[in-house]
């Protein structure tokens, strides 16, 4: 201990130690923290692709639809 204080000397230790505890352990986190982050965006981004082509399907099927019905009616010409 650098000066005597009134707390007991385990108590400072056991104190002092939880922190070095905590602050060695923050860049770890703070890393962990982002991976998650990265892959939740990722999936979010998976989420939208699949779902712009699932609307893109439908409209081409909707548009395929009307260009055989004009065909079968005659109307194409």
């Amino acid at each position: 201990m650098a000066f005597p204080t009134a707390v007991n000397d385990q108590i400072t230790d056991a104190v002092t130690q939880t922190n070095v505890k905590v602050l060695s352990e923050s860049p770890a986190m703070a890393m962990g923290s982002l991976y998650q982050a990265a892959a939740h965006s990722s999936g979010i981004l998976m989420e939208n692709a699949v779902s712009s082509q699932q609307a893109g399907a439908t409209l081409l099927q909707a548009v395929l639809t009307s260009a055989v019905k004009q065909l079968l009616e005659g109307k194409g010409t």
